[in-house]
This record gives C-alpha cells, structure tokens and sequence, in this order.
C-alpha cells in the first residue's frame, strides 16, 4: 500500500513536519511518497517535471494524506485533493481516500464552532466526500492506517 503525503513544502520546518509523519507511515510498513524527495537537486527544476512526477506518485498511491495547516489550505496541496478525490470516485476499490491532518490552532479554536471549521468549504467537501479530517498527528496516521486494511502499531 502507498500513501501520497501532501502539504506545504516550501521551508524546512515544513519539510520536516513531512519528513517526521512519512517516518511515522513507513515505520509501520507503508510506502510514501513525499513530493520534496524526489527533488533533491533543485537546479533545472520546472513546472512541468514537478507536475508530471506528483502526477504520477498521487496516480501510484492508494490514498492521499494530506497536511492542511497554515492561513489557508497550501494551493498545490488542494490540486492534489481535487485530483485525488476524482481518482476515488472512480476506482474506490483501488483509491482509499484522503485523510486530512490539521494541527493549526487558528483551525482548532473554530473546530465546532463555523462550517468546515474554519477550512475552506470547497476543500473540506472534497475531502469528506472521499475521507476524514482528523486533528492529530496520531489521530491520522492511524485513520490512513484503517483505511489502507492495515492494524496501528503502537
């Protein structure tokens, strides 16, 4: 089974909040693809080779995760949400869905409190149309876990 881990990416704290949850996912047996791994070298980096790359590892993966904190959900993070989320409607066999992680206290404080609380209602119905929105990091990792057939290990 495989889990495409979506998110911002664009400093090293991000990077690394990624890089601890895809240790997490592979210490208990899944494989993940992370987008900022396969771009090591960053020089002759364009559009169309990241989009052809995350292409092919969102198509490769049974099930999306995919880190929703910031001001607002990270923009290339909601295109990989709306491709999957039309890969599921058509395959669900193949396609597990998407978990959705938020952590962020702007979210949290509105959690019950305002429609979607306080995501993006477009993104949040995608997302719920196929998945769940969990608010921990444990909490995600064990719903990917369920979703992919596979037992949480402690």
């Amino acid at each position: 089974m495989k889990i495409y881990l979506a998110g911002p990416l664009f400093n090293d704290g991000e990077r690394g909040q990624l890089s601890g949850i895809a240790a997490r996912l592979r210490a208990a047996g899944v494989e993940v693809f992370v987008p900022h791994e396969q771009f090591v070298e960053l020089e002759g980096l364009n559009a169309a080779g990241v989009y052809a790359t995350d292409l092919a590892g969102i198509r490769s993966a049974n099930l999306v995760l995919a880190w929703l904190d910031g001001t607002q959900v990270d923009d290339g993070t909601s295109v990989e949400i709306g491709i999957f989320t039309q890969l599921c409607e058509q395959d669900p066999s193949r396609y597990r869905g998407i978990v959705a992680l938020c952590t962020d206290l702007r979210m949290l404080r509105r959690r019950g409190l305002a429609p979607g609380d306080g995501i993006n209602l477009f993104v949040a119905g995608a997302i719920e149309s196929v998945g769940e929105i969990t608010w921990s990091i444990d909490e995600a990792v064990t719903a990917a876990l369920r979703r992919l057939g596979m037992e949480a290990t402690a």
